[in-house]
């Protein structure tokens, strides 16, 4: 018996006994390509030698240290190498453990910005629907997933919502693109004006919304109109880029192919590749200069930041990713993805969408591919593909909900930059087989 809390209650996971490259190898010797990287995490694969050699000489030298005593070498290296490689003035990092713990800083020193500027009536966040923004109170709160969300309302923070970006299920037939994006940002621009622009803190929007709705990327000129109305009302633009970030769309950044630059950046999952817990918050100029001239501190603290093992992990992942030319190898096994989805899943009846940037990728499941019509959430079948491609040796990341939070179901492909173009074909291959299968036995139980 396991006295593990583990996500289910019920069952206890495969155990994992190694891993290297682009594989995860179970107790019985069985090996799964790792075409999800967890919950794209593992951006380097893993058993990266160089990583791994990185961590080791970090844990002889100083595994850690408390911030209220001292800073070390390797934390302000990683820092130095954010800065330089961000986009415009975003030139401080603050380092915590995760997504989560990322997003929490991020809106504490959103809100403390205010304060020190002298602007305290702003207290209110606009966030998106079908969003996810992380598991702790402040995270949940700004998230728009309604089943995450539900039993925890009343612990919840009130956060202004608005639609999200999802041209595939909201763009009306009798607009164009640009029709629909300017009915988005139109959208944004009246909820502020009718909560009060005075007491806007922040928008808080996934650059490409991950897990809840599997890849889906802004339409051309959303982010651009975005940054234009915050800046008119005097409010911060706040990117998560948790999952979509530190490459994994091609760019470091996914706003880079928008040609913004947000005020505070999330970052977690590709920033450590997995080898440690470490996530981000990358802070423009103009607020830690706010904060240095006011009260001279960020009233905020984790006993694990800034710690030395996970900088020296996310160091050396973040130098293989620029010494190796991985954003460009991202960029083309990216394409080639996305085209092998579309050409080889799109033709299938039960495929709606496929969808993303670089090597993040999303197929979305419909009963009726012309109406769109999601499955019966009660038939689970996000659960089944998972567990078909499990036995073929394929890990997938699929989700359900994708809709509304109940209805929908969709998959989310996001390998290692590392990642052939024969293991690309063996997911989307095996993908082709199991939704068909899938699918099939549904029919025939209606």
């Amino acid at each position: 018996m396991s006295h593990i809390i583990h996500r289910s209650l019920r069952s206890t996971p495969a155990v994992a006994v190694g891993a290297a490259g682009a594989y995860i190898t179970d107790a019985q010797g069985k090996q799964y390509l790792d075409a999800c990287g967890g919950a794209a995490v593992s951006c380097l694969g893993h058993a990266h030698p160089d990583v791994l050699a990185a961590m080791h000489r970090q844990i002889d030298q100083l595994a850690y240290a408390h911030t209220s005593f001292f800073t070390s070498d390797t934390v302000e290296q990683l820092a130095e190498q954010l800065a330089r490689t961000a986009p415009g003035d975003l030139n401080y990092a603050y380092f915590v453990s995760g997504g989560s713990e990322a997003v929490e800083t991020a809106l504490k020193l959103a809100r403390q910005y205010f304060v020190e500027i002298g602007q305290p009536a702003r207290t209110k966040f606009i966030a998106r629907k079908q969003s996810y923004h992380g598991n702790t109170l402040g995270a949940l709160a700004v998230g728009g997933n309604e089943w995450r969300r539900r039993q925890f309302a009343p612990l919840l923070i009130d956060v202004i919502r608005v639609s999200a970006c999802n041209e595939y299920r909201d763009r009306r037939a009798d607009e164009s693109q640009q029709q629909y994006t300017q009915r988005l940002l139109n959208e944004l621009e009246q909820a502020i004006i009718d909560a009060g622009p005075e007491t806007i803190i922040g928008f808080c929007a996934e650059t490409v919304v991950g897990a809840t709705t599997g890849a889906t990327p802004p339409t051309p000129g959303y982010l651009q109109g975005v940054r234009r109305i915050c800046d008119q009302y005097g409010i911060l633009y706040i990117a998560d880029e948790v999952m979509c970030g530190m490459g994994r769309t091609g760019t470091l950044y996914a706003f880079e192919q928008d040609e913004v630059v947000p005020d505070l950046v999330t970052i977690a999952k590709g920033l450590g590749g997995g080898y440690q817990p470490i996530g981000a918050v990358l802070a423009s100029e103009k607020i830690v200069t706010a904060l240095q001239a006011g009260s001279g501190l960020f009233q905020h603290g984790h006993t694990y930041i800034c710690h030395a093992t996970a900088a020296a992990a996310a160091l050396a992942v973040q130098q293989v990713i620029e010494r190796d030319n991985l954003l460009d190898a991202v960029k083309q096994q990216g394409a080639y993805l996305q085209k092998r989805l579309r050409e080889v899943l799109g033709e299938l009846p039960h495929v709606g969408d496929t969808r993303g940037r670089g090597l993040f990728a999303g197929v979305e499941l419909v009963q009726d591919k012309a109406s769109k019509t999601p499955f019966d959430p009660a038939l689970k079948l996000h659960a089944a593909i998972k567990a078909n491609c499990m036995t073929r040796g394929l890990l997938v990341y699929p989700m359900g909900g994708t809709i509304d939070g109940q209805y929908g179901d969709h998959i989310l492909i996001a390998p290692p930059f590392i990642v052939t173009t024969e293991q690309l074909d063996f997911i989307v291959d095996t993908l082709h087989q199991v939704i068909s299968e899938e699918t099939s036995k549904l029919a025939e139980r209606v």
